[in-house]
Order: structure tokens, then C-alpha cells, then sequence
């Protein structure tokens, strides 16, 4: 076994950091992390919650589920029922939430199926630098259907810049070659 070439993970003094670069890196990091924390709390604990921070460049931070309305209000007088209005926005503030998660979620299906595409491209395109000919027979299915999808794409592409090339030239040599 090799050595360690980093300390790795290494508990950090609780100190002023005096550092300037130093000390906004972290704060912005630990100020994702608090927002993120808090963020998980809401979803899994179904909590309104606020938070407030200046940075050190004195820029304000906050951070309140529903709304701020709701978090002050309740802070206030936390025994008192919420107006009418402030339930209306909690309610589509929490709305709004859920549809932003919805997205996120689409998205995330989304971005999970155009890496495993551009996985399955960079296994071609090393599948065509090794000899793909004879590796053609090993695809399954789908992988099949992914690459007549691309010799078709590939075809057109190569037909289009067939006719770029040949503008207001007749050629012999056309798409219906390439069965297009």
C-alpha cells in the first residue's frame, strides 16, 4: 500500500478566520449548507422556517419557508391563528415549491438520460475506433435501436453537407445513395 498523499478530513479549530479571501469562501459555503439544511428540514419535518444573516461584505442573506410574513407573524405571537391572507400565501408559497420540485425532478430524469446517451455515444465512438464492425452483433435491443438512431442522424448530417458542398452543382453522387 502506497502513503497518504493529503491529511484528508481534519477537524478545523473554531476560530475567527482573519484570512479575507479565506473567511467569504466559507461563509459561503457554510451559508449553502445552512440554507440546504434548513431546506431538508421543511421537506422532511414540514416546518416554516426563517433565517437571516449579514455576510462579512455586509450583504444581506435570508432564508423563510412559507413566507417571511408567515415566520414573523408566528414568531410573534405564536399562539395567534394566521390571518386569511398570510395562509393564502403560505399555501401558494408551499405550491410553488412543490412544482419547482416537480421540475427539478423532471430535469434531473432528464439530465440522467442524456449522460447515459452521451455514455452510450462515447461507447460507440470507441466502439468505431476499435473495429465496431464486428462488435455490432454483442448490442442488445435498445442498444441496437440507439445506433440505427445515430447512422441515421449521421447520414443526414453527412447527406446535408453532401449538398452544401455541391450547391448549384449537379452531382451524381446524391442522398439517395445513402438510402435517405
Amino acid at each position: 500500500m502506497g502513503r497518504k498523499k493529503t491529511k484528508g478530513r481534519q477537524k478545523i479549530p473554531m476560530q475567527k478566520i482573519e484570512n479575507k479571501n479565506a473567511l467569504l469562501t466559507t461563509f459561503s459555503k457554510r451559508r449553502e449548507g445552512l440554507f440546504k439544511k434548513a431546506s431538508e428540514l421543511v421537506t422532511e419535518c414540514d416546518v416554516d422556517i426563517g433565517i437571516m444573516m449579514i455576510s462579512p461584505a455586509g450583504k444581506p442573506h435570508s432564508f423563510f419557508h412559507p413566507t417571511a410574513d408567515a415566520i414573523v407573524s408566528r414568531f410573534q405571537n405564536p399562539d395567534v391563528q394566521l390571518s386569511q391572507g398570510i395562509r393564502l400565501d403560505m399555501t401558494i408559497a408551499r405550491n410553488k415549491v412543490n412544482q419547482l420540485k416537480k421540475r427539478l425532478e423532471e430535469l434531473d430524469a432528464i439530465e440522467d438520460a442524456v449522460i447515459a446517451r452521451t455514455t452510450f455515444y462515447d461507447q460507440m465512438a470507441e466502439m468505431r475506433q476499435k473495429g465496431w464492425w464486428e462488435s455490432i452483433e454483442q448490442l442488445n435491443a435498445d442498444e441496437q435501436i440507439i445506433f440505427e438512431a445515430w447512422l441515421r442522424d449521421t447520414s443526414s448530417k453527412i447527406c446535408h453537407h453532401l449538398n452544401q458542398l455541391e450547391t448549384g452543382v449537379s452531382s451524381s453522387l446524391g442522398c439517395e445513395s445513402f438510402g435517405v
